[in-house]
């Protein structure tokens, strides 16, 4: 389903609209969710989220909201306050229209804009513990501001929320990354930090890249503390932590075979 450029802009004001009521504290208003998807749409309120469904189960967009109140408590431990707004549409090909967003393979949700949208097909095959990592996934990326305008590099982006939402998740290394394991068993380990290239969708490693950045914002954590991790967002390496991006680049691989080897 495809959604005019005029719809999109009047949809991005709603949402604006919404987003600020639940930063503020108010309750969002109804109308405007609704009509996103005019006789069609439903809305869930969380603790801390708001949801918006298109002919989706009020029970999948209840079970949202509540992932979506953990994410946000996950969020707030490491960088700050977040408030989610959650739009749940009826198909991919409706979800990449509202995110702005082109190739979508192999994603389950995406943020844009201050919210976050789900794509059906891939966020059915996820698991229960998958649900909870990639909403507090995307949920970190509108915290942060994801890339803000490219001043941040992409593998720390994504590092940084696969940081976040693996926190909780109670998934062991070996398991969260077992593409990149598989490949490091072999005596394969990467020689440089994933490129912007590296994450577009249907790229041939596209786990592996997010695994790599995972494991190297989780080494850095480890190493010079969780504060100095969040430093380093919109900072550079040299100056947070006293190491050249080359130096950097030779810990991590050690880290990657002490880790996953």
């Amino acid at each position: 389903m495809s959604v005019p450029r005029g719809r999109r802009a009047v949809l991005t004001g709603m949402l604006a609209l919404m987003g600020a009521g639940l930063v503020a504290g108010a309750r969002p208003v109804p109308r405007a969710a609704r009509e996103l998807w005019p006789g069609a749409a439903t809305v869930v309120r969380g603790e801390r989220s708001l949801v918006v469904g298109h002919r989706a189960p009020p029970a999948e967009l209840r079970d949202l909201a509540t992932r979506a109140d953990r994410a946000c408590r996950t969020v707030g431990e490491v960088w700050g306050p977040v408030r989610a707004v959650i739009l749940f549409p009826a198909t991919d090909a409706e979800a990449a229209a509202l995110a702005g967003a082109g190739a979508t393979g192999g994603l389950a949700a995406m943020a844009a804009a201050g919210r976050v949208v789900v794509l059906p097909t891939g966020y059915a095959r996820l698991s229960p513990a998958g649900r909870d990592v990639v909403i507090t996934h995307e949920l970190t990326h509108v915290a942060t501001g994801a890339t803000r305008g490219g001043r941040v590099p992409m593998w720390l982006s994504e590092g940084f929320a696969d940081y976040v939402g693996y926190r909780h998740a109670g998934i062991e290394v070996r398991a969260a990354a077992a593409e990149l394991a598989e490949e490091v068993r072999a005596g394969v380990v990467p020689s440089r930090l994933p490129e912007p290239a590296d994450f577009a969708p249907g790229a041939p490693r596209l786990a592996q890249a997010y695994e790599e950045a995972w494991l190297a914002c989780r080494y850095i954590a480890e190493r010079f503390g969780e504060k100095t991790l969040v430093r380093l967002y919109g900072s550079d390496v040299d100056s947070t932590l006293g190491l050249s991006r080359a130096e950097l680049t030779v810990a991590w691989r050690d880290h990657l075979r002490r880790e996953l080897a």
